[in-house]
């Protein structure tokens, strides 16, 4: 219970857009840990980071895929970096455009060194895809640690939930990067958000200390 209130304290504290960056040569210079957000497109990335935070415009939202198409980066109180990347595998935008956005995402989590987990979401009525995979062998290949979440849970009663989380979990075995442990939630209903907020609350910078009064 401890951990589930202190990603709930940090998740209700500020939480601010920093900018958002076209290109790597833009990146923030910072000490702070960052965690990024991966997804096919229209898999409800930025729902989740609306829901984590307790905000409904902190993160757009659409329902044209693709529609994010930058690299968004949030501050979290001061001791965390989010980082929501545009979704992969399709686009409603030029095939040179698409591409341009694919290798930002996979140049960023190939070489970010203060980047401490890639969350991988993946709709939970479908599963893993040939493309889910192709990005965990890039985060393979990078050493970079990822862990599943599945999102839309609510779209599923609970037999269907323990079948696709058993699925997804063998599917991801033979993925050396990735965490064991896959999460299942759900932005409208809430579902695994507290749990997901103390995975990440985890990974950030410990808070300030006090200061001292002075006699």
């Amino acid at each position: 219970m401890d951990d589930l209130e202190d990603g709930r304290k940090l998740f209700a504290g500020p939480c601010d857009f920093m900018l958002g960056v076209a290109g790597l040569e833009q990146l923030p210079i910072s000490d702070l840990p960052e965690v990024a957000f991966a997804g096919r497109s229209n898999v409800g990335k930025s729902s989740l980071i609306n829901a984590l935070t307790g905000r409904k415009t902190l993160a757009r939202i659409s329902n044209t895929p693709g529609r994010t198409q930058q690299l968004n980066f949030f501050d979290l109180g001061g001791r965390l970096h989010l980082v929501d990347l545009p979704g992969y595998g399709y686009a409603e935008a030029p095939k040179a455009k698409v591409e341009a956005w694919t290798h930002l995402v996979m140049d960023f989590l190939n070489g970010r060194a203060k980047l401490r987990r890639a969350f991988v979401l993946i709709d939970a009525r479908h599963g893993l895809k040939p493309i889910d995979h192709e990005v965990m062998d890039i985060l393979d290949t990078a050493a970079v640690s990822y862990q599943i979440i599945l999102t839309k849970g609510d779209k599923l009663k609970e037999p269907g939930r323990k079948r696709i989380v058993e699925a997804t979990t063998a599917g991801i075995k033979r993925h050396v990067a990735a965490y064991p442990e896959v999460l299942m939630t759900s932005s409208v209903k809430s579902l695994g958000v507290p749990e997901l907020r103390a995975e990440i609350t985890a990974l950030a910078a410990p808070p300030p200390a006090p200061i001292s009064g002075t006699s």
